[in-house]
C-alpha cells in the first residue's frame, strides 16, 4: 500500500501504539531481481510490517545519472508493493532517507551490507534514538546495473 509522505509519521505511530515493530529501508529498487526479493525478506523477518521507501524519479536521477530509472516511481511502487514482505511503501525525493527516517521512526533500520554504520547517516539517526540497524549480506552478481549491462550487450 502507497502511503503519502506528509502521512508517514501518523501512520507509523498508529503501527507502534498498536504493537508493531516497524521496519524501515530504502531505495531505488528500479529493475527488480532474486537479490531484491530476497534482501526485502530478510528485512521483514526482523519485524511486524516492512516500509519501503522508494526514491523517487528525480532523486534516482540524482544518484544514478540520467539515464535511470528505466521504470517510473509509480511502477516501481506498484511492484516492491505487491511483494508479501512489503506491506507499505512511501516515496521520497531526497538523495538518502534522513528525513523520511526521522519521520518513520522504525525501531529497526535495514540496508545492504555494502553499507557501514559510519557511512550510512541514516543508521546514526536510528541509533541515537535506541533503535535497531541491521546490515544484510547483499547476492553476490545481483543488482539493476548487472541487469542493465547484460540487456545493452545482447544477453544471451
Amino acid at each position: 500500500m502507497l502511503i503519502d509522505s506528509t502521512k508517514i509519521a501518523d501512520f507509523c505511530q498508529v503501527l507502534r501504539d498498536g504493537g508493531q515493530k516497524v521496519v524501515f529501508t530504502n531505495g531505488c529498487f528500479d529493475i527488480l531481481h532474486a537479490g531484491h526479493v530476497r534482501y526485502l525478506n530478510k528485512a521483514r523477518s526482523f519485524g511486524d510490517c516492512l516500509v519501503l521507501g522508494l526514491n523517487s524519479d528525480a532523486s534516482v536521477r540524482g544518484l544514478k545519472g540520467p539515464n535511470r530509472p528505466i521504470n517510473n516511481e509509480q511502477d516501481r511502487a506498484e511492484v516492491v508493493g505487491a511483494l508479501g514482505c512489503v506491506d507499505y511503501v512511501v516515496i521520497f525525493d531526497e538523495p538518502t532517507a534522513e528525513a523520511l527516517i526521522t519521520k518513520v521512526h522504525p525501531d529497526v533500520y535495514v540496508k545492504g551490507g555494502d553499507y557501514t554504520i559510519e557511512t550510512l547517516p541514516e543508521g546514526q539517526i536510528v541509533q541515537k534514538y535506541g533503535g535497531k540497524v541491521e546490515l544484510v549480506q547483499l547476492v553476490e552478481g545481483r543488482s539493476t546495473t548487472n541487469v542493465i549491462n547484460k540487456i545493452q550487450a545482447g544477453a544471451e
